[in-house]
């Protein structure tokens, strides 16, 4: 029998998912909802968050921002609220919108899980309240208001 040309050998498995999930949170500069603008200090440098508070802060940009509404984040940013604040009843628009926050927020590598939505309605706002967990913390608190 003639000898192969080329040798042949098994490749081996390579776990990239595995290796994506103990990239460590990064830091981030520390961005104030109710300002809309940077946190400063007193020498007018920005403030440094952990990562913890950079996941956070992150959680609740992409809940706050509509998808595809801003050439400048790809489709995986943000939230479908318009269409689910369109929803024929009040059921259906909570439902609709625990679907798409906790499908955005599952895109982060470092999201465990999302869950203990509570809603609640004054006469043109809508606050919504739920739990998020990143790999490795305690469960955190995340609360955002929508105009209706």
């Amino acid at each position: 029998m003639a000898e192969q040309l080329f040798p042949v050998f098994d490749v081996p498995d390579i776990d990239i998912q595995g290796q994506e999930e103990t990239r460590p949170y990064k830091p981030s500069v520390y961005f104030d909802f109710e300002t809309g603008d940077f946190r400063m200090d007193s020498a007018y440098r920005m403030t440094v968050s952990t990562g913890q508070e950079a996941y956070i802060q992150w959680c609740r940009k992409v809940v706050e921002t509509e998808r595809d509404a801003y050439m400048a984040y790809s489709t995986d940013i943000g939230i479908e609220w318009e269409s689910a604040l369109a929803e024929s009843d009040g059921a259906a628009v909570e439902s609709a919108l625990e679907k798409t926050i906790t499908e955005a927020l599952m895109v982060n590598v470092h999201t465990e899980y999302v869950k203990n939505f509570q809603f609640s309605r004054s006469a043109d706002e809508l606050h919504i309240a739920f739990t998020v967990k990143g790999k490795g913390w305690e469960e955190a608190t995340i609360s955002s208001n929508f105009s209706i």
